[in-house]
C-alpha cells in the first residue's frame, strides 16, 4: 500500500507489514521515516538488524541465505536494503519477490531507495512490495505545503512562528527539510521555546558569530578563501550533513550558470533568478571573478560529491566541499 511520510506513524502502530520501502530525493523525510520504522519494530522485539548495500556486485545469495536462516536467539530481525538506484536488477528483483512471496514471521524488510523512475515502479520486486507492504515516497515540499511543515517544526520546539517567519525560512532552504530542520534546531539554541519573529532571528544570527551552511556560501560567494576553509572544518566538526553544504553551494553556483550566460547581466536579472536585494553585490562579485564554463565545472564537481556522499563515489566528501567552496572563492585561472 502506498502512504505519505506523515501517515507513517499510525500504519506503525500495531502489527507490522512484513516489508517497507522509503524512497524519494528528499534526505530529511527519507531519514526520519527509516528511523521511525526502526524504532517500531525495536519496540516490537526486532532486536537484530542485517544490512545489506546494494550494488551492480552485490552477491544476491547473501541476502537469500540470511533470510533463510534462524537468528541465533530466536530474536526477531530487520534485513535492510540500500538502493541508492532502485535498480536492484534481475537476479534482485526475483529475490526481492521470492522472498515477498512468502516473508518469514519473525523478519521486518526495509528497503530503502533514491527517486524512483516509472521502470522501476513497473518491476516485478516494486510490485510485490507494494502489495505486501508499505511504500513511503518522500517529494520535496514548496509552497504552502512546505510552510505548514515547518510551522510544525517550530511548534515541535515549542516555539511559535508567524507568517513572516514561515515566509523567511521557506526562501532561505528552497525546499531542503534537511537544512530546515538544522536552522530550526539552531534557533531553539539562539531564542529558546516562545514566540519568534523575524526581527528576533536577524538579532541572534547578528549577535551569534556560530558558523552556517548559508555563511558558507556567501563566504565563497564573497571570495574569503581563509574564512572558507575555517567554516568548512567548523561545520564538519560539528557534525553537519555535508550533502546539506554541497546543497546550499550548488544551488548558488546552479544559479550563477544560468545568469553568466548573458555577459550584460544586471541587477534586474539577478533579482528575477530569485537573489535578495541585501545579496546582489556578492552575487555580481562572484561573477566577476568566473566564466559561465567555471561555474558549469564547479556544478560538475557538486554533482560529484553528491555522488560521494551516497556512496555511489568514492572519495573525502569534506576534502571535495573544501575544494569547490575554495575555487568559488577564488579567482578563475
Amino acid at each position: 500500500m502506498q502512504a505519505r511520510p506523515d501517515q507513517l506513524a499510525n500504519l506503525l502502530q500495531g502489527s507490522l507489514a512484513p516489508a517497507y520501502l522509503v524512497s524519494g530525493d528528499e534526505p530529511l523525510q527519507v531519514m526520519e521515516a527509516l528511523d521511525a520504522i526502526r524504532a517500531a519494530c525495536r519496540a516490537q522485539g526486532y532486536a537484530e538488524r542485517e544490512v545489506f548495500d546494494i550494488d551492480k556486485d552485490f552477491e544476491w545469495q547473501q541476502f537469500h541465505d540470511e533470510a533463510a536462516s534462524l537468528s541465533l536467539f530466536s530474536d526477531r530481525k530487520m534485513l535492510e536494503l540500500r538502493m541508492p538506484t532502485g535498480k536492484p536488477g534481475r537476479e534482485g528483483s526475483a529475490a526481492i519477490k521470492t522472498y515477498l512471496d512468502n516473508p518469514p514471521e519473525d523478519y521486518v524488510l526495509i528497503v530503502s531507495t533514491g527517486k524512483l523512475d516509472r521502470g522501476s515502479k513497473n518491476a516485478a520486486w516494486y510490485k510485490a512490495l507494494d502489495k505486501a507492504g508499505v511504500v513511503v515516497h518522500c517529494w520535496p515540499m514548496q509552497g504552502g505545503q512546505l510552510q505548514n511543515w515547518l510551522q510544525q517544526r517550530f511548534a515541535s520546539r515549542d516555539m511559535q512562528a508567524d507568517r513572516e517567519v514561515l515566509q523567511f525560512v521557506s526562501e532561505r532552504v528552497e525546499g531542503n527539510l534537511l537544512a530546515a530542520a538544522q536552522e530550526i534546531d539552531k534557533l531553539y539554541l539562539l531564542l529558546g521555546p516562545g514566540p519568534v519573529d523575524v526581527e528576533s532571528i536577524q538579532q541572534a544570527m547578528t549577535d551569534n558569530s556560530r558558523y552556517s551552511i548559508f555563511e558558507l556560501a556567501d563566504t565563497a560567494l564573497q571570495g574569503d578563501r581563509p574564512r572558507v576553509h575555517k567554516i568548512i572544518d567548523h561545520l564538519a566538526a560539528e557534525g553537519i550533513e555535508p550533502i546539506v553544504a554541497n546543497w546550499a553551494l550548488a544551488k548558488e553556483i546552479r544559479l550563477l550558470t544560468q545568469v553568466s550566460a548573458n555577459p550584460s547581466v544586471g541587477d534586474a536579472a539577478l533579482r528575477k533568478a530569485g537573489v535578495w536585494q541585501n545579496r546582489l553585490p556578492l552575487f555580481k562579485q562572484c561573477l566577476s571573478r568566473h566564466s559561465e564554463k567555471g561555474f558549469r565545472q564547479l556544478l560538475q564537481r557538486c554533482a560529484r560529491i553528491d555522488r560521494i556522499s551516497k556512496g555511489m563515489e568514492s572519495g573525502n566528501v569534506w576534502d571535495e566541499l573544501r575544494a569547490v567552496s575554495a575555487r568559488l572563492a577564488a579567482r578563475s585561472r
